[in-house]
């Protein structure tokens, strides 16, 4: 297991009036989540939490002796939290549209594995740089990579939270995943779109570069975000590499 400090915090914005975001940390495991409900009329806070709760209690059964165990358990927890909400839609009619998107960040050993739906991210801090490692399942995500918009434009268009995946939406999910190897003092960043909307990725990159705590840093990058409008719900979850 790799030894890693997790911090994580998640705040109702300044324009909502429910949390629509959930989020997960369980530093036994070495494992965190972060989703963001959508389909707001729609429960999409139940959704979130249909899927962390899903991914802690598949992982909770210790069953990770490999990378290749690993991958298959994030496969099975986006599935199966994917069959539960759609399930529950179902049931509860009042629940029909609602799903989440979705980031699970698992470390074995030296090496971290991703599984990602939808436009929540995942960053990388290393060596004082920032880097975006998920790619958003976003209308303007493949505008921006077809040369049609730039990323400045990006952030401004009207049809910036028309997503193209997310979990509990279709029978079927294509789900991305990523790995590689860890180093000591990098840190990961998960975090909604409450966050990546409303500060510029060199804000983020001088919080994260900031002399302190986890804690302390999760807190201003959630201040952050609210100073900068706070229009949606704001989740922020940090997971530093130790030597």
């Amino acid at each position: 297991m790799a030894n890693v400090l997790f911090s994580g915090k998640s705040d109702v914005g300044l324009m909502r009036s429910n949390n629509e975001d959930a989020f997960l940390i369980k530093q036994e495991l070495g494992m965190c989540a972060v989703a963001d409900g959508v389909g707001g009329a729609a429960s999409g806070e139940v959704a979130s939490h249909i899927f962390c709760d899903t991914s802690l209690e598949l992982f909770s059964q210790g069953n990770t002796h490999s990378e290749e165990d690993t991958i298959k358990m994030m496969q099975a927890a986006f599935q199966l939290a994917n069959e539960r909400i759609l399930n529950k839609a179902r049931r509860e009619p009042a629940h029909n549209g609602m799903g989440c998107t979705a980031e699970l960040l698992k470390f074995f050993d030296s090496i971290y594995s991703i599984g990602h739906v939808g436009d929540s991210r995942v960053y990388l801090f290393r060596q004082g740089q920032l880097k975006q490692i998920t790619k958003d399942h976003s209308l303007v995500q493949e505008q921006i990579d077809q040369g049609i918009i730039s990323t400045l434009e990006a952030r401004k268009h009207s049809l910036r939270h028309h997503i193209l995946r997310a979990v509990g939406i279709n029978d079927s999910l294509a789900v991305d995943f990523i790995k590689g190897r860890t180093m000591p003092g990098d840190i990961f960043l998960l975090c909604s779109d409450g966050l990546s909307d409303m500060i510029e990725d060199s804000i983020i990159q001088q919080v994260l570069s900031l002399p302190s705590s986890l804690e302390q840093k999760t807190d201003i990058l959630i201040e952050s975000a609210k100073s900068a409008g706070g229009y949606d719900n704001i989740t922020v979850v940090l997971c530093e590499v130790t030597a």
